[in-house]
């Protein structure tokens, strides 16, 4: 059995707020939500800036007995479950014929950050619900619990493109029918001092702000949040009148086996053309009428350049066409998160013929010579769209989407 796949419910967390909409009309119209962080004592860092979701309240979503079993990642990752179920107009206790596949990378980092700065600061005694809010399963299970989810149901962790892989794992269960409905996406919430100091070590994180292909980028800004996606067969949404965000037609994945954390142009290569053939297409089909790349696109010198060759690599003389924007200028780079975030953007691109802008674009870089739609988004009709991630590790995660 192979069955196209429909999206029919998105639900968001991020720096723009606590829904869809609000992340939606932020990115399209090109704003970036990148500001002074408040999360951790100023002047602890040497880099002031994240794209933090500073409103995110969590009493207006959870009693205090959930919120003190919950880490921050997890509560996104519920809040975000529950607007792409209110979306997709689907009634709980879904049961064994529905699925949960989500992407993290750090898992509750400010609760085990919290309880080791008190254990090492001489107190011996460290809460009883430390490991069940570490957990990187934690959102995964807390959404499983509310809509009565008891089908395969897991966390995937591969860095940055942990998202994009648990999403294209949900979709390859829909569209074999070993389930008929699938909750996939991510979340993450990395601001813990202990976790950005190891960030300030590595040296990869903007002074300012984020400015992906730009000549004068100096690298990546920090994000959180959550995305959530509701996949069913394309059939099944239609017959029910879903409202249908579009298609997910294809996911490749690949690893670099090359370094820890330098990228490598033919390992993404490798997962852009699994997925365009998992999606049985073609790159000049693809590009035919300007198809859209939401890239990867995190800011830093070596991961722009290598990703601008690698998409030529595969489009070769049609990759002038292609749209290509880097929307972590706006919501930052989530990590485990991000594919989810820029799957929802792709998708909402796709539905409503805009496509976002790569924000904070100063100045052409000869080694990013493509379309990268600069500063303003732009109105255009496009039937395709991809998502890359590709994290550290060498391991790559791409989706294809096509308009419903």
């Amino acid at each position: 059995m192979s069955r196209r796949v429909a999206v029919t419910g998105i639900g968001v967390v991020s720096a723009f707020g606590d829904t869809f909409g609000e992340f939606w009309t932020g990115i399209a119209a090109g704003v970036s939500a990148i500001r002074p962080m408040t999360l951790v004592p100023p002047g602890s860092l040497r880099f002031a800036n994240a794209a933090e979701a500073a409103g995110f309240n969590p009493t207006r979503h959870f009693d205090d007995k959930e919120i003190l079993y919950l880490d921050r990642f997890a509560q996104f990752a519920a809040v975000a479950a529950r607007e792409a179920m209110a979306s997709a107009r689907l009634d709980a206790h879904l049961g064994d014929r529905a699925a949960i596949v989500t992407g993290c990378c750090t898992g509750g980092q400010s609760t085990e950050d919290e309880n080791f700065h008190s254990l090492y600061a001489g107190n011996q005694r460290v809460s009883p619900v430390t490991i069940p809010r570490v957990m990187g399963n934690a959102g995964a299970s807390r959404i499983s619990r509310e809509f009565g989810i008891t089908g395969p149901v897991y966390t995937v962790s591969t860095a940055c493109s942990s998202s994009n892989h648990a999403i294209g794992q949900a979709f390859w269960m829909v569209r074999s029918g070993a389930v008929d409905l699938a909750l996939a996406g991510g979340s993450e919430a990395p601001f813990s001092l202990g976790f950005l100091k190891s960030w300030e070590a590595m040296r990869v994180v903007a002074p300012d702000t984020c400015r992906p292909f730009s000549l004068d980028r100096r690298g990546l800004i920090l994000g959180e949040g959550a995305a959530m996606l509701m996949l069913e067969p394309l059939e099944a949404a239609r017959a029910r009148g879903a409202q249908i965000w579009g298609e997910i037609a294809g996911f490749g994945m690949s690893s670099d086996a090359h370094h820890l954390t330098q990228p490598l142009a033919e390992g993404a290569a490798r997962a852009m053309r699994a997925a365009l053939a998992d999606a049985v297409t073609t790159p000049e089909v693809f590009s035919r009428d300007a198809g859209y790349i939401n890239a990867h696109g995190t800011g830093t010198t070596a991961n722009d350049a290598t990703e601008t060759e690698a998409i030529r690599g595969v489009f070769d003389g049609h990759a002038h066409r292609l749209l290509v924007s880097s929307t972590k200028s706006m919501h930052g780079h989530a990590l485990g998160a991000a594919g989810a975030l820029e799957a929802a953007a792709t998708l909402a691109a796709l539905r409503g013929g805009i496509i976002p802008p790569t924000a904070n674009f100063t100045a052409p870089d000869p080694a990013c010579d493509l379309d990268v739609v600069p500063n303003h988004s732009r109105a255009a009709e496009v039937e395709w769209g991809m998502s890359n991630s590709f994290a550290f590790g060498g391991l790559n995660a791409v989706l294809v989407f096509r308009r419903a």
